[in-house]
């Protein structure tokens, strides 16, 4: 079982690496926010409706890709005439559709080379970066100056670490000491809460609330699991007890972690006008210290496969 995880979790990196990300048309993540979206109305009792679809719909996205990968392990071994679920074949395919779905769950290409091109653009071509921005953050950027846009890049590549690549990465890393199935259960599982809560989570949503407040407990060791692979990429361990000074800052008690700490390794500030200035003392990030920083996150994503799938295969 071990080293079926671990094939999952090195398909899983080599499809990012190639790929990228599934077609939105058929993307996972995708038709899980439109069912999603069929849920984001007005409702007579709101909360109560919030918390029964921050409930049921993570459920239901662990439910099937547990579903599916338990029944391609057992359709494999019986093929293979071997009984359910073992024999090389049944493993192979396991992996194979394993490895597909946490593909499906994770994100760091496309994080990564969209925070690149918002910081290659933003002396060249500011309107260009704005534009490519949109990617990345829910903040007007129209007024931003080419040090706030860096700034917003490298901040939303740090936090979208925890989110999109080391939660879903842990979740699979700590479901397959049972099995592999379980392990993208706990993967789609938390993939389903941090969608609900992009979706959802917001104050003058109050169907949200549940969403909110589940994503909060679901990502605290994430992020912070997060902000220590950061300062082993940027090589500063340091970083970690510098960035307790202003990891707090931002209103959600997890995104602090990796921003605050990306904002000690480079030495840089990061800042979102009227909500947090992590740093504050240091310059906005020059191009140099932005690739930096850029550069850092991806590092951290690939350490993160490393270690999910070493923990796994353990």
């Amino acid at each position: 079982m071990g080293l079926t995880a671990l094939a999952a979790v090195a398909l899983a990196a080599a499809l990012d690496a190639t790929v990228g990300e599934f077609p939105g048309r058929v993307h996972p993540v995708a038709l899980f926010g439109r069912l999603v979206a069929r849920v984001d109305r007005a409702w007579t009792r709101p909360r109560l409706a919030g918390a029964a679809v921050a409930v049921a719909f993570p459920l239901a996205a662990a439910g099937v890709a547990w579903g599916g990968v338990a029944a391609v392990g057992r359709l494999a071994g019986a093929v293979a005439g071997v009984g359910l679920p073992g024999g090389p074949l049944a493993a192979a395919a396991t992996a194979v559709v394993a490895g597909v779905a946490l593909f499906a769950t994770t994100s760091l290409r496309m994080l990564v080379g969209a925070a690149r091109d918002v910081v290659a653009d933003s002396e060249r071509d500011p309107e260009a970066a704005r534009a490519a921005s949109l990617a990345l953050v829910g903040r007007d950027t129209d007024s931003l100056s080419p040090g706030e846009l860096r700034s917003a890049a490298v901040e939303s590549a740090a936090e979208n670490l925890a989110d999109g690549l080391v939660a879903p990465l842990l979740a699979f890393a700590l479901g397959a000491q049972l099995s592999v199935a379980v392990g993208v259960a706990c993967a789609a599982w938390v993939k389903a809460v941090n969608t609900l809560d992009s979706m959802l989570g917001y104050p003058d949503k109050p169907h949200g609330t549940a969403a909110a407040r589940l994503d909060d407990a679901a990502m605290w060791l994430p992020a912070r699991v997060s902000a220590a692979a950061l300062a082993v990429a940027g090589r500063s361990p340091a970083a970690l007890a510098t960035a307790r000074r202003w990891a707090r800052l931002p209103a959600s008690p997890n995104s602090g972690w990796p921003m605050a700490t990306t904002a000690a390794v480079l030495d840089s500030r990061l800042a979102k006008r009227g909500h947090y200035d992590l740093n504050p003392d240091a310059a906005l990030p020059s191009v140099d210290r932005a690739e930096a920083g850029v550069r850092t996150v991806a590092v951290a994503g690939w350490l993160s496969f490393c270690c999910a799938g070493v923990a796994a295969w353990l």
